[in-house]
């Protein structure tokens, strides 16, 4: 089954400027994702989505090919990632190039690890679920979550004030690494979420969003950590 990894990576970050190519531990974030596609050795075709010329250089010295820009229509702060990899498809099919299985890969997941993701497309590839995806387990059980109204803050859920967290279902939500779909699923559910969707379990530590100067420092922190672990 031909397999095709995807990592949209367009220029033009508004909460941390050139953030796709900033020095992630000395070496463009970027690149970490572009390295673990590499390393999971799954694919046919690694393939960096940008509209911007510096993305781009910075793409192809990492080892994934450009070989197309990504369209305006494509390019704006509305465009969904399932946007960004229909367009992707798209511009394969007309170069003759048809594959099985589709890979989004987020730009800035440094903590992501190549058996992860493998696991991910192998479930895919096996029949076993037409999507999957990296997830966390949230830390504090969201049954006791707390809201406040008319100015006082009361429980969400007081049905759950006395309950053992241990005997409250785990909720988790995704970690922001990765997607994975069988491409006919996709097609067929207009992105990578559909009924036999699976999710692949990860640790607080393999997680952190990026989207802002104290995010960065927490990768790096958890970077160091888990390699300092032997874990990645």
């Amino acid at each position: 089954m031909r397999g095709l990894a995807v990592i949209p990576a367009r220029g033009g970050s508004k909460r941390l400027p050139g953030k796709n190519v900033r020095l992630f531990h000395g070496r463009p974030i970027m690149a970490y994702s572009i390295e673990c596609a590499l390393r999971a050795g799954c694919f046919d075709e690694v393939m960096v989505s940008t509209d911007d010329e510096t993305i781009a250089r910075v793409a192809l010295e990492c080892g994934a090919r450009v070989p197309f820009r990504r369209s305006e229509a494509t390019a704006d702060d509305y465009s969904t990632t399932d946007d960004v990899v229909a367009e992707v498809l798209d511009a394969y099919e007309r170069m003759g190039e048809r594959f099985d299985v589709i890979v989004c890969l987020y730009a800035t997941a440094p903590l992501m690890r190549a058996e992860h993701l493998l696991t991910g497309v192998r479930s895919v590839q096996s029949g076993e679920c037409d999507a999957a995806f990296a997830m966390v387990r949230y830390s504090y059980p969201v049954q006791r979550a707390l809201v406040v109204r008319d100015g006082f803050t009361v429980m969400q859920h007081p049905e759950h004030a006395l309950s053992r967290s241990q005997d409250l279902e785990p909720v988790y939500h995704d970690a922001g690494q990765f997607y994975v779909a069988s491409v006919q699923a996709f097609r067929e559910y207009g992105g990578f979420w559909g009924p036999r969707t699976r999710g692949i379990e990860l640790s607080e530590l393999e997680v952190q969003d990026v989207d802002s100067a104290t995010d960065w420092a927490l990768a790096e922190l958890k970077y160091t950590l888990l390699h300092a672990s032997g874990t990645n």
